[in-house]
């Protein structure tokens, strides 16, 4: 799992906020290339191919990575670093397992998906309980007109629809993404 990086450059006075920049790793989304899904705002999981559980998790510079941490790559801006942590030592252990029991729920294949529900970052998502979406089954977007505005326009109606925000997919595995509240309101 490696962060999937900002379609827009980072405003550097702002970190919060992006700047009407293409970010050139992304520029291929600008070029037509992707295509669009909804994000969603919960926490990342992964099933591995041994059927082992893991969350996402970020470990601020100078901090101790928690046991059987697994570091994936670090930010060379923020030095961060994000890995996975078996999901039982994990914040929302609890809120996995509810997941996991939810009638109706079959077999799981290998990959990410998102955690959300209740308990999960005050649930943008208006879930009643808790449950895994698979990344690769995220809604299908239109594209957006490709520019500053289009895109912001997109994702800021999104947003009010309950979306996080949008995430492009590339046939070859790369990803790039933009969150309604990384532009100013």
């Amino acid at each position: 799992m490696r962060k999937i990086p900002t379609l827009f450059l980072r405003d550097p006075d702002d970190r919060a906020h992006v700047l009407p920049e293409i970010n050139p790793v992304c520029q291929w989304v600008i070029d037509g290339e992707g295509t669009a899904t909804r994000k969603f705002d919960g926490t990342c999981v992964m099933l591995d191919e041994s059927g082992e559980w893991w969350a996402r998790r970020e470990i601020k510079p100078g901090k101790t990575p928690p046991p059987n941490y697994v570091a994936v790559t670090t930010d060379e801006v923020t030095g961060k670093t994000m890995g996975w942590e078996p999901i039982e030592q994990s914040a929302f252990a609890k809120f996995h397992v509810e997941a996991l029991a939810e009638p109706g729920v079959g077999g799981r294949k290998p990959g990410t998906y998102e955690l959300v529900g209740p308990k999960i970052n005050g649930n943008p998502e208006r879930e009643r309980s808790h449950r895994l979406i698979a990344h690769a089954d995220a809604q299908r977007l239109p594209n957006p007109e490709l520019t500053y505005e289009g895109i912001r326009a997109a994702v800021v109606a999104y947003g009010s629809l309950g979306a996080e925000g949008i995430v492009w997919h590339h046939e070859d595995g790369r990803m790039a993404k933009v969150k309604a509240r990384d532009f100013r309101q």
